[in-house]
């Protein structure tokens, strides 16, 4: 589905900047952060400002299209796989991979009846290894 498509199925009026934005965001295995997209952002439209940016991701997370996802320190990415999935965060590069929700599992749960859980996320931490030759 192209980004105009995406954007108008959520209401959302696609304006330059809006596309622009979303083209970088939508479909990319990358999770950037505000900075990283307005830098790349701008490669296609010098003009944009970092508040046109900050304003379109929020409508887009606001909408559906995005996840926002806080770790180390405060470091807020931007996720566009919004199903239901786990992280992995590389220790050497700091770069983020999806890992498939069925691929970890989580056994026991506490006794939580004083909570009301809203979202439950696994976040693992440690080194990538390199992949093995076929």
């Amino acid at each position: 589905m192209d980004v105009i498509t995406q954007l108008e199925a959520r209401g959302i009026q696609a304006s330059p900047q809006r596309v622009a934005v979303a083209q970088v965001v939508l479909h990319t295995d990358a999770h950037p952060s505000a900075e990283e997209i307005h830098q790349l952002v701008r490669a296609r439209l010098p003009g944009v400002s970092r508040a046109t940016i900050y304003n379109t991701l929020k409508l887009f997370v606001d909408k559906g299209l995005l996840d926002t996802l806080t770790f180390d320190e405060g470091r807020v990415v931007y996720d566009p796989k919004t199903d239901r999935h786990h992280h992995f965060i590389d220790d050497d590069t700091g770069e983020v991979f999806d890992i498939p929700w069925e691929a970890f599992k989580v056994d026991q749960q506490a006794e939580l009846s004083q909570f009301h859980v809203r979202e439950l996320a696994v976040v693992l931490r440690g080194t990538r290894l390199a992949k093995k030759p076929r």
